[in-house]
């Protein structure tokens, strides 16, 4: 006799809808997102946002978001700590790339963040992905080319100039510690 399957259950983004709580849901599983960040992830993100919001404040396509629903597929929603948004969002959640995404990694999240977000990020054409670790204050800058994400700079007080649909931002990181 053979072996029994194991059946995980797959939701879509009109279960996901239904829920309480702060959730992602990635190919159809669901993780939770609680509980909420430590105040120095809270601080990094909120540093983080500031220093790109001042440098796109000239650019009227290009805003910055704090965490909001980035609609991959029926099966996918991801909530980025920071994002940058070159065109409107019209909908209850974002339903097309950003271009830039920033992920503060956790000892409960940085699997995720390294591996499954990546590679979606990846697949979706998001120019920008920003890795940080408080622990290590340290920034990882990876940059789209030809379809792979390549890491452009990496370290604690580096300066890095992003370019966005006929903006720019130069984005000095010691200013987030």
């Amino acid at each position: 006799m053979a072996g029994a399957v194991k059946i995980l259950p797959h939701y879509t983004c009109g279960d996901y809808e239904q829920w309480e709580g702060q959730w992602e849901l990635i190919e159809g599983i669901p993780y939770t997102m609680s509980p909420l960040p430590v105040p120095r992830h809270q601080r990094i993100a909120a540093s983080l946002s500031a220093e790109f919001t001042f440098a796109l404040k000239g650019c009227k396509q290009c805003k910055t978001y704090q965490p909001v629903d980035y609609r991959v597929a029926d099966d996918t929603i991801l909530q980025p700590d920071m994002l940058v948004v070159c065109g409107d969002i019209t909908k209850k959640y974002l339903d097309f790339p950003p271009a830039l995404v920033a992920e503060i990694l956790l000892p409960s999240t940085a699997l995720k963040d390294r591996h499954s977000k990546y590679g979606i990020y990846e697949r979706q054409g998001v120019a920008y992905y920003l890795m940080i670790n408080p622990e290590a204050e340290e920034i990882e800058v990876y940059k789209l080319f030809e379809g792979d994400y390549k890491l452009e700079q990496k370290g604690k007080y580096i300066s890095y100039t992003f370019l966005f649909d006929g903006c720019s931002a130069n984005i000095d990181f010691k200013e987030i510690w």
